[in-house]
């Protein structure tokens, strides 16, 4: 009795850091009175705990406000450098890995192209964990500093006792990779670090949700568009995973009855018609220049002849723009989101010229009501989304412990 009673207080200390320390992650600065406001505790509960998140090295102040009447109100802040995050993205022709602090400003990267051996299991980790030790060499930062690594990742991630996060990606060869189990034995870490796997489309949806051009926003799917086609689904303001986080493989809905083979191996998916990947191809076998395997340079040359009023270039991206609306509208008649963005490196080079063209799509094809309260916008973040995503991982689950380090927690 008297050690449940315990194990209560001390959930409830960590509750109270935890909600704290995220009102000031994601609003702050403000004082202990706006703090009491905003959460609900009381004042003495409110010093307590920020004194506790003060001593620990979490909180700084950061100025004061003049109150009604009384003394001048103290400001408190998020300390900026009181951890480090590492984001990793395993992306279509490199693996990028970003070193940030807890603001998420970066420190230090290190890109690895993936050449040969392309998405081979254990020269990907390989990768993963000299970049680790890169970023970390770069920006003279200590192991021990580390909140957490997270990793973005192309498939469907399935978590499995004993083994951690294991990847099924069938467009990258991956069947049933145990890529935890894996990354722990190569990369370099002290223990009790976190270390957390997830699909790329879903850290790329949880930037632009925190601080992109889905904030504020409670239902939205967020379109991660580059060589394929992903999206990361949020209901109620939490990304929705389905059964083993599978939801969201967008890319793999049909479009097209008997269609165009797809690189996962079904015919007629929306990936095979509007991915970067697919639409080169499609560009090729319209008459356009040979496909080339740096896609940037594809899609540049693609939108180059568009400008310059190629017929064949125009037809494409406006059937593409049908292509996506139409898949869009999908979305909209499923999961009615007040708000949809489109991003990925694919989606900021070709969104600016094909976004019109895609909400008339979608408003054609989708039903009135949901479309009508439906918004179609560009990403604001850049080609680094997915890698400052993979870096929330980690910082979300501190924020949810409340700055308490994993393995204070594990030990009691």
């Amino acid at each position: 009795m008297a050690e449940a009673k315990r194990q209560t207080v001390r959930d409830l200390r960590r509750a109270n850091r935890a909600s704290l320390l995220r009102r000031l992650y994601f609003h702050g600065p403000l004082s202990r009175h706006e703090l009491g406001q905003a959460t609900g505790l009381s004042s003495g509960t409110v010093s307590n705990v920020t004194g506790g998140l003060l001593a620990d090295g979490l909180l700084i102040e950061a100025g004061s406000v003049e109150s009604d009447g009384g003394r001048p109100r103290t400001l408190l802040r998020v300390a900026p450098d009181c951890g480090r995050l590492i984001g990793v993205d395993v992306g279509e022709t490199r693996v990028r890995v970003e070193l940030f602090d807890i603001a998420l400003s970066e420190l230090a990267r290190a890109e690895y192209p993936l050449t040969d051996e392309g998405h081979d299991a254990r020269s990907v980790v390989r990768h993963i964990g000299a970049g680790v030790a890169a970023v970390l060499r770069t920006a003279k930062a200590a192991p021990d500093e580390l909140l957490g690594v997270g990793v973005g990742v192309p498939g469907i991630v399935e978590r499995v006792p004993g083994t951690g996060a294991v990847v099924h990606g069938a467009t990258v060869g991956w069947d049933a990779v145990p890529l935890e189990s894996l990354l722990r034995a190569e990369v370099d870490l002290p223990p009790g670090v976190p270390l957390l796997v997830a699909n790329g489309a879903r850290t790329f949806g949880q930037a632009e949700m925190w601080y992109g051009a889905g904030r504020g926003s409670g239902d939205a799917v967020i379109v991660l568009w580059g060589s394929g086609v992903g999206a990361c689904i949020v209901t109620g303001g939490a990304p929705y995973g389905g059964t083993e986080s599978a939801a969201g493989e967008f890319g793999h809905t049909t479009l097209r009855l008997g269609g165009r083979r797809c690189r996962c191996g079904a015919v007629g998916c929306l990936e095979a018609y509007v991915g970067a990947r697919g639409l080169l191809e499609r560009w090729a076998e319209a008459g356009g220049p040979p496909g080339t395997a740096d896609q940037e340079l594809g899609l540049a040359a693609l939108l180059a002849a568009a400008d310059a009023n190629d017929a064949r270039a125009l037809e494409l991206l406006s059937e593409t723009a049908e292509f996506l609306g139409a898949g869009i509208s999908d979305l909209i008649n499923l999961f009615n989101p007040e708000r949809i963005v489109v991003g990925g490196w694919a989606g900021l080079a070709l969104g600016p010229r094909l976004l019109p063209e895609v909400r008339r799509a979608a408003d054609a094809y989708a039903l009135p009501h949901p479309a009508g309260r439906s918004t179609i916008d560009l990403g604001r973040l850049g080609p680094d989304a997915v890698t400052v995503g993979a870096a929330t991982l980690p910082l979300a689950d501190f924020l949810a412990r409340g700055g308490a380090p994993e393995r204070v927690l594990a030990s009691g």
